[in-house]
């Protein structure tokens, strides 16, 4: 399965949606982390999927 490339751009203005802190991009795993609200989100397609509910706790 190839990899949909997120948009650099859109990584810099993206934060988290719980916590307004930055996120760290996973490129391997395709998500968005946040380190202080403990989640990552996914990213599918090349879309981040910003929603809590959609996230995973690391």
């Amino acid at each position: 399965m190839t990899q949909a490339k997120v948009d650099t751009k859109l990584l810099e203005i993206l934060v988290c949606p719980l916590t307004k802190t930055t996120l760290a991009y996973d490129a391997k795993k395709q998500e968005l982390v946040s380190k202080k609200a403990g989640l990552a989100f996914p990213i599918r397609n090349g879309v981040p999927i910003m929603l809590p509910s959609e996230a995973r706790e690391i």
